[in-house]
């Protein structure tokens, strides 16, 4: 039976252009799954607020980072799908594709019909669960495929936040970079959601969210919760590391809009730990296998520069697993487990 393995991640406007940007915002945040309000408000918020603004301002940074042959993080995307097609063999046949925009599920579910690919492995290149990105991916590629496989033969790699496999390859990359950078503190900084999105994943009486605390311990209560996996990812990372407690703390990016989400905030952490007297910060970004505009804008750049603006002197971004051939080896051996 000749297997194909889709590689998914979220996706990237065509280019660095407002309009292009416009588009794949307007998909991105279309989605349901994403902005989780009434269909008529989410045409109204973008329509009329996050469209008309965002766009110009998200265009202006990608506009900072972007590479000759393109995003960032379709790039590295590209380079990771081409190693790890070659890792695999010609026994499976590998696609990329992106949630949003191009390369399109469709047309990778298309070239799997075309060579004969009877079972598909789903890979979702997203280390923690979330419904804005894991879940919406994974429904995505199902919805596409009916009717076109029969279910018994559509599998799904799980959240791999756990994996021994990507926490050595993350501590790898980790330790070449603090043999060269010796930080006063270490954030694990992971994408954040609205705490509303982790409340869905839980039962109705937990605390979630209302505690600091609530996340610190797994149990079968909260095992879906975004949070509470990356609370597991950052503690293994640390000890695999062998970092003190008081050598790092966990922290939450790239909020939007005015309700709330997960905490704590990255960029208040960092203006904090500059005001409290820490000069040197080396921040992770485990929720990202690959490097993008939250990592190489958001964190690298504006992040460096709050916290050189609050009294810091310097923060250095860890860079993530990209095409590292250690995450090479190590993703193909989480897949394999699937494939074979």
């Amino acid at each position: 039976m000749k297997t194909g393995l889709l590689l998914i991640n979220l996706g990237t406007p065509k280019d660095c252009t407002e309009r292009a940007v416009r588009v794949y915002l307007k998909e991105f945040l279309s989605d349901p799954l994403v902005i989780d309000i009434h269909p008529i408000l989410r045409t109204l918020l973008l329509r009329f607020i996050i469209l008309p603004f965002r766009s110009k301002k998200s265009a202006a940074a990608y506009q900072k980072i972007w590479l000759k042959e393109g995003s960032p993080l379709l790039v590295y995307s590209q380079r990771f799908f081409k190693k790890i097609e070659e890792k695999l063999g010609p026994n499976v046949h590998v696609q990329l594709a992106m949630r949003y925009q191009e390369p399109s599920v469709q047309k990778a579910l298309q070239s799997f019909k075309r060579f004969g690919v009877e079972r598909i492995v789903v890979f979702p290149l997203f280390p923690q669960y979330s419904l804005a990105a894991w879940e919406s991916a994974t429904r995505h590629v199902w919805n596409l495929a009916e009717g076109k496989w029969p279910s018994d033969k559509l599998d799904v790699i799980p959240p791999f936040y756990h994996h021994d496999e990507f926490i050595k390859a993350w501590a790898q990359i980790g330790r070449k970079h603090l043999g060269e950078f010796t930080p006063d503190k270490i954030l694990m900084s992971f994408h954040g959601i609205p705490e509303r999105h982790c409340r869905k994943t839980v039962p109705a009486d937990s605390n979630c969210c209302e505690v600091a605390d609530c996340c610190n311990i797994m149990s079968a209560r909260n095992r879906n919760c975004y949070r509470a996996q990356c609370f597991v990812t950052a503690k293994m990372l640390a000890k695999e590391l062998n970092l003190s407690d008081d050598d790092w703390q966990i922290c939450f990016q790239s909020r939007l809009g005015r309700t709330p989400w997960i905490k704590p905030y990255t960029d208040e952490v960092i203006k904090e730990l500059a005001a409290s007297g820490v000069k040197k910060v080396s921040v992770f970004c485990p929720s990202f296998v690959t490097d993008c505009l939250e990592t190489s804008e958001e964190i690298a750049m504006r992040a460096k520069e709050d916290f050189i603006a609050a009294g810091g002197e310097q923060l250095e971004l860890v860079p993530s697993l990209n095409a590292d051939d250690h995450w090479i080896d190590s993703a193909a051996n989480i897949a394999r487990k699937y494939i074979d």
